[in-house]
């Protein structure tokens, strides 16, 4: 069997892909799981990747859990609840986690339907655009279960709370253009332009001081639950180790000199 997830690093920026086409890339199974997982701790540890973009083989992005594996006992689910509710916590509920420590910023290129624990994965993303085609459904509730992958934390901070309950309780899809104007998505582009568009949208992240960026996500992504006052202590310290690069000096010569930097990592 193919690997579940592809790896692929072009100069700095690595393109992660979805790799089962044949059941629409559900994210559920066990070795799924681990391979993004694998995947994410690679990429965080290799200080020369930029920027990540996330996709799917196929014409689907990910069907979030498998339904195969879904009815009375399968997959997660299990005879004993005590045991389902480690299963979720020791699986699927490690991508979240993994996701929000990640200090590489990841763009989802959404190929596809991006349904449930797939609409979810998107959330956890930096940033998402997505193909013409793409549709969004937080359809948990069409299969008689709740958001158990973290997407009640997930989504309203991507679309608000309003939009996330409309998703969220009627189970509904909504289409690419409605991605957009709810801010789920940041573009909309043709479907044979998706990875090219990601791509450049990755260029012009990894154009900038690698610890500058990583720096700033890790700032972003605490600003959603930290307090001013401990956001701007956390800021104040990232801002010495920045001042302290040589990346920082670099780029006010640059700006200065009205020429183009050349930064390194240190």
């Amino acid at each position: 069997m193919s690997d579940p997830v592809r790896f692929e690093n072009d100069d700095g920026i690595v393109t992660l892909t979805i790799n089962r086409p044949e059941t629409r890339n559900p994210i559920s199974d066990p070795d799924m799981i681990e391979a993004l997982l694998e995947a994410l701790d690679r990429i965080d540890s290799d200080v020369s990747v930029r920027v990540a973009i996330l996709t799917g083989v196929g014409t689907s992005f990910s069907s979030g859990g498998n339904l195969k594996t879904m009815g009375e006992h399968g997959g997660i689910n299990d005879y004993l609840p005590a045991q389902t509710r480690r299963n979720y916590k020791f699986g699927i509920q490690r991508l979240p986690l993994a996701f929000e420590a990640l200090e590489v910023p990841v763009i989802a290129a959404v190929n596809g339907p991006a349904i449930g624990a797939g609409c979810d994965l998107a959330c956890m993303c930096d940033l998402r655009i997505a193909a013409q085609s793409a549709i969004f459904a937080e359809s948990f509730v069409k299969a008689g279960i709740v958001p158990g992958d973290g997407g009640a934390w997930l989504l309203p901070r991507v679309v608000g709370f309003s939009k996330a309950c409309e998703m969220s309780l009627t189970g509904d899809p909504i289409t690419a253009a409605e991605a957009l104007a709810c801010g789920l998505v940041s573009q909309v582009v043709p479907d044979e332009e998706l990875l090219g568009h990601a791509r450049k949208l990755a260029q012009r992240i990894a154009a900038n001081p690698p610890h500058a960026v990583r720096m700033t996500k890790r700032l972003l992504r605490e600003g959603r639950n930290a307090s001013l006052n401990a956001l701007l202590e956390m800021s104040a310290a990232m801002q010495a180790l920045a001042h302290a690069t040589g990346d920082h000096k670099e780029a006010v010569s640059a700006l200065l000199g009205k020429r183009r930097p050349t930064f390194t990592g240190r």
